[in-house]
Parts: structure tokens; C-alpha cells; sequence
């Protein structure tokens, strides 16, 4: 008998190309090339996260310093995402800072902008320190705030004050009832929100959101707010509302993810919000279809 996991994994094998660049950092340059040629910039991150292991950890700093430094030559205009937990966060803050400065090093040289990527909450203080640690240091830094999370109105006000740089995500990881909105209306709710204090009070922002109506309050809101922000979707998902925000001048990024751990990471986000299979299944025929 077939479990719901093993249907789940035969699904994700066959969709997993169209938003999982593949396993090396060429695959994810080439993908980056392909959005840049449709008039999107791109975001690259390693899978894989909570590493222990020193190599492991020290592998995968070298490896963004290497997109970094690829850019220019793969004439690509790109950023790349981290995890925290992958340059050394859990093993101690002084091995994450220290494989982040090298990070930081290479894109200050080369003009590369930086995310934060957001991980579950036993490290969001860790990651809203390491920024604030590091924004000071080099302004093209950006951080991610999870609208799922109860606590994060306050810490948005809080990064506002010194001028942040945010990418606003509903947020993947599963969190307790006490801490975190749990049903998507409540979800939406509060993102919608956030959303609305970050074009009143945000400088330079990201809506990272496949949600067809808060794309569209977003659109309403730059009317009656202009400010610099851009739309980050996933590689391979709404490519057809992608097109139709570059026509209206708007810019899109591509978040391009790669590695060998995209089953993983795939069943997860798949377990965590299940909704987001039909919008994978769709976007698949839609690819089919072109």
C-alpha cells in the first residue's frame, strides 16, 4: 500500500526540476541566467540546513562565496539567501559570525546583495541579532520576517527604526499555537498587515508571496505608497502573473533554491502547508501547456 508520504515524494520527482534548480551551483547560475533573460533577478540558496558538521558547514560557506563571485562572469544581477543554521549557528554564534564575515567580505567586493533567510523560532533572536550585528557593516543586507509568527509586528517596528531591509514570508516552519497564527485566514491576516506597515514605513522591501490577492493588494498599496520593493517567487511558480508584474514595471526575483537535499526539504514545506501542492500541480500544467 502506497502512503501518503510516498505519493507525496512521487509528485514532488516529477515537479521538482521546474522549482528546484538541481544539485550544483552551475544548475542554479544557469537558472539564475534563464530568470535574468526574462527581465527577473534571481536569489540563490543552498538547501540544506542545521548543519554540525565543520566541513559540511565550511563546504557550504565556500559554495556562496563561489555564486558570489560568479556572478559577474555568468552576467547574472543576483543575491543569494542563507540560513543561519548552515554556516555554524548550531554550533555557536561565534562559528556562524565568523563563516558570515567571510560571506559578507565577498559580496561587499563584488556589490552582491545578502538575505537572511528565517528559520524556525528557537533562532529568530539569534538571526535578528546577527543582522543588526551586520547592517551596520554593509547596507545591502536584507532579512526575512515570518507573518505566521505572533511576535513579529514588534519585531518589524523594531528593524523599521534602523532602516531594514525585509523580505515578508508567510512562513514554512510549523511553530506551537501560542507563538503563531494557525489558520490561513489569520495567516493572511496579519500579513496583510505587516504589508501595509512596510509601504508606510519601509524603505526597501520584498512581498514574497504566491498569493494572487495579497499580490494584488500589494499593487494598491504602491499607488498610494511608491516605494522601492520587488515580488519574490519561487523558480517556476506563477510564471504568468510573473510576466504580467514585469510589464507593469514591476520587479520580480526568482528564489532559486539547489542541492542534492531538495526531497527533503520538498516533503517538508509540502507537510507544513499542504495547499501548496495544488499550487505546484497547477503551475505545472501551466508549464505544459507554454
Amino acid at each position: 500500500m502506497v502512503t501518503g508520504t510516498q505519493l507525496m515524494e512521487k509528485v514532488l520527482f516529477k515537479i521538482a526540476k521546474q522549482w528546484i534548480a538541481g544539485n550544483s551551483i552551475d544548475d542554479a547560475l544557469a537558472s539564475a541566467k534563464d530568470a535574468y533573460q526574462s527581465g527577473r533577478h534571481a536569489i540563490i540558496n543552498k538547501l540544506g540546513e542545521y548543519h554540525t558538521s565543520k566541513r559540511q558547514i565550511s563546504s557550504t560557506t565556500d559554495e556562496y562565496q563561489k555564486i558570489i563571485n560568479s556572478f559577474r562572469r555568468w552576467k547574472v544581477r543576483g543575491a543569494i539567501s542563507i540560513k543561519p543554521t548552515q554556516i555554524g549557528l548550531s554550533i555557536s554564534q561565534k562559528e556562524c559570525y565568523r563563516n558570515f564575515e567571510k560571506i559578507i567580505q565577498k559580496a561587499r567586493n563584488a556589490h552582491v546583495f545578502v538575505w537572511l533567510d528565517m528559520e524556525s523560532t528557537e533562532h529568530t533572536d539569534e538571526t535578528i541579532e546577527i543582522y543588526n550585528a551586520y547592517f551596520t557593516k554593509y547596507e545591502r543586507l536584507g532579512i526575512a520576517l515570518q507573518a505566521n509568527l505572533k511576535r513579529t509586528e514588534n519585531d518589524l517596528n523594531d528593524l523599521l527604526q534602523i532602516g531594514a531591509k525585509i523580505r515578508l514570508v508567510k512562513g514554512a516552519y510549523k511553530e506551537k499555537a501560542n507563538i503563531s497564527f494557525k489558520s490561513k485566514e489569520d495567516v493572511d491576516k496579519n500579513y496583510i498587515k505587516l504589508m501595509r506597515m512596510l509601504f508606510k514605513n519601509g524603505n526597501e522591501f520584498a512581498i514574497a508571496s504566491h498569493d494572487v490577492k495579497i499580490i494584488k493588494k500589494a499593487e494598491n498599496l504602491s499607488k498610494k505608497y511608491p516605494k522601492k520593493f520587488e515580488f519574490q517567487m519561487l523558480k517556476g511558480i506563477r510564471e504568468e502573473l510573473k510576466s504580467k508584474l514585469i510589464k507593469k514595471k514591476f520587479v520580480i526575483s526568482d528564489y532559486i533554491p539547489y542541492g542534492v537535499n531538495w526531497l527533503p526539504y520538498s516533503v517538508r514545506r509540502i507537510k507544513e502547508r499542504k495547499r501548496n501542492i495544488l499550487l505546484l500541480g497547477s503551475s505545472l500544467i501551466q508549464s505544459q501547456r507554454v
